[in-house]
């Protein structure tokens, strides 16, 4: 029943070092972006993707869509997962299985609303996991991640029900203050942060050490339900 972590807007090796000191088992890399934080060029990536040892993923979030760009972008960054920030068509994850079989799919979904439940049982045969963020992709200046806002996790909890043995992760304003509180009510796979455990721009150890242990009190809780559950089911069968 442990939670992922996934530290996001990692910018340099040594950050990359902090977070898997810390527990991380993803780090998530920021392409271009039409806006948002924790952008860095595509040979930066390489670079600290290169860096990264197994099993740690490591994600590239890239605003790309088209078949080919997206093929591309994820080739020339060297890493094992893409994480599809924006809408692509389906001919975009056909490629990359076919171009790139042994890369991980991760479908982002921004909560606006419960629509983003019938969004994720379309997408997820599709996908090997689904990232919920708190974007807004239909506003004037496009907001695909990186905000720092808190979404409805009722929401998010439902989408969890609906795709159950596709893998979620919850993203949008989490740090050591909430996560807590958003695992125990939605239950994900993983979290995925970037602010909420930074100072400005950047990582703050502290608050990363902080954040994990919140998580494994969360996790810890969560087993003694369950436990609980399961001996109290026993009890009246007996």
């Amino acid at each position: 029943m442990r939670t992922r972590i996934k530290v996001c807007c990692i910018s340099s090796v040594e950050e990359a070092r902090m977070a898997i000191a810390a527990g991380a088992s993803a780090l998530g890399f920021v392409a271009a972006m039409p806006s948002g934080p924790g952008v860095i060029a595509d040979d930066r990536i390489a670079e600290i993707a290169g860096a990264v040892p197994p099993p740690v993923s490591r994600f590239l979030l890239t605003s790309r869509t088209a078949p080919a760009d997206v093929v591309a972008h994820v080739a020339a960054c060297r890493v094992d997962t893409v994480q599809l920030v924006d809408a692509v068509p389906v001919d975009t994850y056909a490629a990359l299985r076919r171009e790139l079989p042994h890369v991980r799919i991760v479908q982002v979904l921004h909560v606006e609303g419960s629509d983003a439940v019938a969004q994720a049982r379309a997408v997820a045969p599709l996908v090997d996991a689904i990232l919920l963020d708190s974007g807004r992709p239909s506003a004037a200046l496009r907001e695909l991640g990186g905000t720092g806002r808190v979404h409805d996790w009722a929401i998010s909890r439902d989408v969890v029900s609906a795709v159950a043995g596709t893998p979620v992760f919850l993203a949008g304003g989490l740090g050591p203050d909430n996560v807590g509180a958003a695992i125990r009510m939605v239950r994900p796979f993983g979290i995925d942060l970037c602010s909420g455990v930074r100072i400005g721009t950047r990582l703050d150890a502290a608050a990363l050490a902080r954040l994990v242990a919140q998580v494994g009190a969360a996790d810890a809780g969560l087993g003694d339900a369950a436990i609980e559950s399961c001996r109290s089911a026993l009890e009246c069968r007996c």
